[in-house]
């Protein structure tokens, strides 16, 4: 019988998307960010036993798709960010960043040290740089839900979760590059790590200065294009270019695609908006409505639940989030400003949600002396965690916040 190759990817994609919206649907009922449900959604459809559903954990297809997805969410992570909110969140939400990357980092790679002590120490450096990011979305939806945008915890908190994710991504290059050194017999040793650290950096520098200096007359010239979809052409093309250059270079693709949504400001859709079109992120929308889920519900679908039966690995579980959720506690150290609630501010820096999915997600991919840096079990492990830091932040925040507003002024 003929069979069309595209059939299989459309039904494919029709039973994950329908899946990630209905789960979506029911956890904003309860009171959680929709990614949960389409996480959610994946790891019920993954142990559900259903052999053509575990087919498509290996999809080459449904892994391009997913990967795209991932492009476009950090993509669209960077474009709701600013180099001017970077550069003036002031000391406060900096201190803040760099406490919440380091503590979690450090209580990550003592955990896996702890109970993965015949792991290598990049496998030790992985599940610390899971634990270093920070979901800005969200933090940033509960603080508009309870209309506490424009106090002084939120700006800290929503300041410090960008740095965070420019931080973590560097942690994430950083290990990455070291994992694939390694991988091609580059010897061990301080000197090698120097260079990863170099090199991301430089990358990101210079990523943004050219990207701003290149996109400003690019984006003019495709102003006076006068075909439909342009503008939305004319981002993404920008987007994964630079994911492509940052793959080229030896870091993660979403570290480019990252740095290009930080690069376009609102300013480049000006033009376009002036003669009545939708601007970039709205333009976005609709296709990250179809490529994020798949990236979500696929990374449920290839989560083993059975994996944390093995030996340690509830543990590992246990451990990671107990890490996650005291090492961002260390960020309410760096509040240096007087009157601002410090415990909401570790509070608002504890889900991981999207970011640290896609952090497990790179991992899962490295290999290391013929195995993967992140195995089935601790990838389940990751999965807890993220469950867990995301669903215990609305409920939190919102109790610490609302004890902070019955305080008397000082």
């Amino acid at each position: 019988m003929h069979a069309d190759p595209v059939a299989r990817l459309a039904i494919a994609l029709a039973v994950l998307l329908v899946a990630a919206k209905l789960f979506g649907h029911l956890a904003t009922r309860i009171g959680q960010p929709a990614v949960l449900g389409e996480l959610v959604a994946g790891v019920v459809l993954g142990n559900a036993g259903i052999a053509w559903l575990d087919g498509l954990k290996a999809d080459p297809t449904l892994d391009a798709l997913a990967r795209l997805g991932a492009l476009v969410l950090l993509f669209g992570v960077g474009l709701e960010s600013s180099l001017a909110q970077l550069i003036k969140v002031g000391a406060s939400a900096l201190l803040v960043a760099a406490l919440g990357v380091a503590g979690p980092f450090a209580l990550g790679w003592l955990v896996s040290a702890w109970l993965l002590p015949t792991a290598s120490p990049y496998v030790h450096a992985f599940l610390g740089a899971t634990l270093c990011a920070t979901s800005v979305g969200i933090t940033a939806r509960v603080l508009k839900d309870l209309g506490r945008l424009q106090t002084d915890e939120a700006r800290i908190i929503l300041g410090a979760a960008v740095i965070d994710d420019v931080l973590g991504l560097l942690v994430l290059a950083v290990v990455t590059g070291g994992i694939e050194a390694q991988g091609r017999g580059a010897s061990p040793g301080a000197w090698p790590l120097v260079l990863v650290v170099a090199k991301a950096a430089a990358f990101l520098v210079a990523a943004i200065a050219l990207g701003v200096w290149l996109s400003r007359p690019l984006f003019r010239v495709a102003a006076r294009l006068r075909a439909s979809g342009v503008l939305i052409a004319v981002g993404l093309s920008f987007c994964l270019a630079l994911a492509w250059l940052a793959d080229a270079v030896g870091l993660a693709a979403i570290v480019g695609a990252f740095a290009a949504g930080l690069v376009l400001d609102d300013a480049h859709s000006r033009e376009f908006v002036a003669r009545g079109e939708p601007g970039l992120s709205q333009l976005l929308e609709p296709i990250a409505a179809l490529l994020v889920p798949v990236f979500f519900v696929l990374m449920g679908l290839r989560t083993d639940l059975r994996a944390l039966a093995l030996p340690g690995m509830a543990s590992l579980a246990l451990a990671l989030t107990a890490a996650a959720l005291v090492g961002k506690q260390l960020c309410s150290l760096g509040v240096l400003r007087e009157g601002v609630d410090r415990l909401s501010v570790g509070l608002g820096m504890i889900p991981r949600g999207e970011v640290g999915l896609i952090f497990a997600g790179v991992g899962a991919g490295l290999t290391l002396g013929g195995q993967r840096v992140i195995g089935d079990a601790a990838f389940a492990a990751i999965v807890v965690m993220v469950v867990v830091t995301t669903m215990v932040t609305p409920p939190l925040l919102k109790w610490s916040l609302a004890r902070g507003a019955k305080r008397p002024p000082p």
